[in-house]
């Protein structure tokens, strides 16, 4: 199954710093799953805001993420993100980011997330539901 990824460049501001001039690590994640976002646009050519509409669901919530911290960024360091789709279940999907300063591997983060509605029996929550064919099959063209 070949599956699509995406890349970005990132440029580290002051505000994703910690007192000693490095990434804070949350900031990391919150740089994944803008880059998990923009992974799906690349794909399916929708904004998250459209997937809702086009697909009657109501995003991807993270189930379970991790990351491999191997070298530090610091404020000013451009990095680029590559992010790929590694494997589709019935109603989750497995992201794999890498984190690149220059040539290096600074940041591995893993995420697992679902495709989530409206529970039918109660809308104020959420229901995982099967991820639609037409977006795995666009995964894999």
């Amino acid at each position: 199954m070949s599956l699509r990824s995406h890349t970005r460049s990132v440029r580290i501001e002051w505000g994703d710093c910690d007192p000693a001039g490095i990434v804070f690590y949350p900031r990391y994640f919150a740089m994944f799953d803008a880059s998990t976002a923009l992974l799906f646009e690349h794909v399916l050519g929708l904004r998250k805001i459209d997937l809702r509409d086009a697909y009657d669901m109501i995003g991807f919530p993270m189930v379970d993420t991790r990351a491999r911290f191997v070298i530090p960024c610091a404020f000013g360091d451009d990095v680029t993100i590559a992010s790929e789709l590694t494997a589709f279940h019935r109603s989750s999907f497995e992201i794999r980011h890498l984190l690149l300063k220059g040539e290096a591997l600074a940041v591995e983060g893993f995420e697992t997330r679902v495709w989530a509605g409206r529970h039918p029996d109660d809308p104020k929550r959420i229901k995982a539901k099967p991820i639609p064919a037409d977006v795995i099959a666009r995964f894999q063209t």
